[in-house]
């Protein structure tokens, strides 16, 4: 078989750099799939520019293997009578789809049988390519896409240009209506087209134009870049990944360059300084000692010899939004943060609006800060300011311009307008954690606020119906869950599911709590994803405390890495077995005076020395009653005719049993 190089270049008018990014993680499997669909294996690398999808492959095989295909027909002494071929010989030879002088024999399983072998020789890629590429190019999915050519073709962007190199060959195909030629180009400041008279010219020519086709090569320059500028300025740049990847992928030739805003703008919340450049323009923002400076980083794509028209050009583009933000900031705090016009904005159909949501969570807030017993809540009603003042930044021009600033700039306007510093902080907080990986609220108090926000969005949302389905989630209620679950954890608050929803409930019209609590214990479960499912489960069947889960799991791990834990889960789940139809909590306690045999008084009173301690001295004490469960069960039958007697030693067992049970249910448990 031989194997050539094979260069492959999708030229487009322009990728945005979000659906490009989205869907690159796919590209590879994609084309994996139409290779081991057509026969091909061969490695490749995938680059990609704002202009272009490349596919490099070091080594190609030009034709498919050869196939062999054996068939097996009926024995010789039935293919045959008399010397003369059957039926089934001739059925075999049909069926082959050949001449019967090209049928053989074979020996098989030691029997001879009637047999043909047959080679089909391997396509060439050369005949197969161009399907294939029609075939990848349909697959990828970018969300929105464009039409061109009469509505004729459909693609993220216009398809300008198509390489297909093998070795030194141009390979004759058409895709989207575009023929093949063994040309490429450059940067958009290079107009000449780049002639490739071999693959290896391709990641020559290019950076020569003014291309860096490898995406982690640009990345590189880029961070080098970084490096020297915070080298010479003595600075610290703040790097955003996502926004890093993003400037990779809108760029053929970046140049970080150093720009500056008036000092006077710094004014403005910080937040709103560095999402203005992040967000809108794609800006890097600088700090001194952890202070945001009044200079930016703009990763350019252009090629000049004199970059400082391309600075002053990003710095008008910024004053200019950040004049708007300055003067929203300064009106905002003239009007004041005023809740009035929350009456007007429908929060959800059937929740009515975002001023019926703050009453509620306001009531929330309340039952929280007195579970907690959190006296300084109470202290001139901060919890309650906090969250009636949470929501009126909706109506202010800032987060109009800058939604994904509510609540932060709600909690600098409360602090310029004199409130408390903890009310100003809880507000600033509200909606953390945001995301997995999101900062957590920093005291109690934002604590509260934060779950008051998310506990009435889950309670609210399911008392109306609106539950996620498969990956939809518009509202982000597994989100708020998992923030809860976060906050409880860091903050060691004592939230039981159970006893919170029986408070919450009567504020919503009637639903399936049912419904609600296996939701929230879903996330329960994810988590602690790390963990065996089954282990979770057998504490989420007896405990809905969060805290205590956590504990109760973090024994029970413990034990279950024992190497002789799976002899003693038998042992456990036979006492559970016994009592399998029976309900256990309401069973008696045994009655001492009715112990026949040594095994159950032994049994009885290593039990009574088990029931003190924390979670891991109970498991501890209780595994260590297998020898006397063993014990009993060799000397003792449970169930007897005697009904008494029977109903004792029952007992016994749910006596152990329920002990199990105010940790674990481990009938539940599975290590396989």
């Amino acid at each position: 078989m031989d194997y050539l190089p094979l260069l492959i270049e999708i030229g487009v008018e322009e990728f945005p750099a979000e659906p490009l990014l989205r869907e690159i993680q796919n590209i590879p499997q994609k084309w994996e799939s139409i290779l081991s669909e057509n026969g091909f294996k061969a490695e490749f690398s995938l680059f990609y520019t704002p202009r272009r999808l490349t596919l490099w492959h070091r080594e190609f095989p030009i034709q498919q293997e050869t196939i062999i295909k054996e068939f097996f027909g009926a024995p010789i002494n039935v293919a045959y009578q008399n010397g003369e071929p059957t039926k089934a010989f001739y059925s075999f030879s049909q069926k082959c789809g050949v001449e019967p002088h090209q049928i053989s024999k074979k020996v098989q399983n030691n029997k001879e049988v009637l047999y043909f072998r047959q080679e089909e020789s391997g396509k060439n890629l050369v005949d197969l390519l161009e399907n294939m590429l029609n075939k990848f190019l349909i697959s990828l999915n970018f969300g929105k896409s464009m039409r061109w050519s009469n509505g004729e073709f459909n693609f993220i962007r216009p398809i300008h240009s198509i390489v297909a190199m093998l070795d030194d060959k141009n390979i004759p195909l058409k895709v989207f209506g575009i023929n093949s030629k063994s040309e490429t180009f450059g940067h958009r400041n290079f107009v000449e087209k780049i002639i490739l008279t071999h693959t290896g010219d391709y990641f020559c020519n290019l950076p020569k134009n003014g291309v860096i086709v490898k995406q982690n090569e640009r990345r590189l320059i880029i961070l080098e870049g970084f490096k020297r500028l915070e080298l010479e300025h003595n600075f610290k740049i703040e790097i955003n990944n996502e926004l890093l990847d993003e400037v990779v992928a809108l760029t053929e030739d970046p140049r970080p360059l150093l720009g500056t805003f008036e000092s006077r703008f710094l004014e403005i919340p910080s937040e709103v300084i560095v999402t203005s450049m992040r967000e809108h323009q794609r800006y890097f923002p600088v700090y001194r000692e952890g202070k945001l400076l009044n200079n930016f980083i703009v990763v350019s794509n252009a090629i000049t010899d004199d970059y400082s028209g391309v600075i002053r050009g990003n710095e008008r583009v910024l004053r200019a939004r950040l004049s708007d933000a300055l003067f929203f900031y300064e009106n905002d705090l003239k009007q004041g943060l005023n809740g009035d016009r929350l009456a007007n904005i429908i929060f959800v159909d059937g929740l009515g609006t975002v001023a019926d949501k703050v009453q509620r969570e306001r009531k929330i807030g309340e039952i929280l800060a007195k579970i907690y017993n959190c006296k300084v809540c109470f202290n001139n009603n901060i919890i309650d300011r906090a969250i009636l003042l949470a929501k009126n930044d909706l109506l202010t021009q800032m987060v109009g311009e800058f939604t994904e600033l509510q609540g932060v700039i709600g909690g600098y306007y409360a602090e310029k307008l004199g409130e408390n510093e903890l009310i100003a902080t809880a507000i600033k907080e509200q909606y953390l954690p945001a995301g997995e990986n999101d900062s957590l609220p920093s005291n109690l108090i934002s604590s509260i606020v934060s779950m008051s926000y998310k506990l009435d969005l889950i309670f609210g949302l399911f008392s109306i119906g609106h539950l996620p389905t498969g990956s939809r989630d518009p509202f982000g209620l597994r989100r708020a869950v998992n923030g809860i679950i976060r906050i409880v954890h860091v903050q060691k608050l004592a939230f039981d599911f159970d006893e919170v929803a029986k408070i919450l409930v009567p504020l919503y019209r009637g639903f399936n709590i049912a419904k609600l609590r296996e939701f929230f214990f879903e996330r329960i479960l994810n988590f602690y994803s790390k963990d065996n499912s089954s282990i979770i489960k057998s504490v989420l069947i007896v405990e809905s405390e969060l805290l205590k889960i956590d504990e109760k799991l973090s024994a029970i791990r413990e034990f279950v890495n024992r190497e002789d834990f799976d002899s003693q889960l038998s042992t456990f789940k036979r006492v559970s077995n016994i009592l399998k139809d029976n309900q256990i909590a309401l069973m008696n306690m045994p009655n001492i005076n009715l112990y026949i045999d040594i095994a159950e008084k032994e049994l009885h009173e290593r039990f009574l020395e088990t029931v003190h301690g924390n979670y891991r001295e109970k498991l501890d004490a209780l595994f260590k009653l297998k020898p006397q469960l063993d014990k009993f069960f060799e000397r003792v039958m449970v169930n007897v005719p005697e009904i008494e007697i029977r109903e004792n030693r029952k007992n016994l067992m749910a006596l152990i049993y329920r002990e199990f049970l105010n940790i674990s249910d481990i009938r539940e448990i599975s290590i396989r």
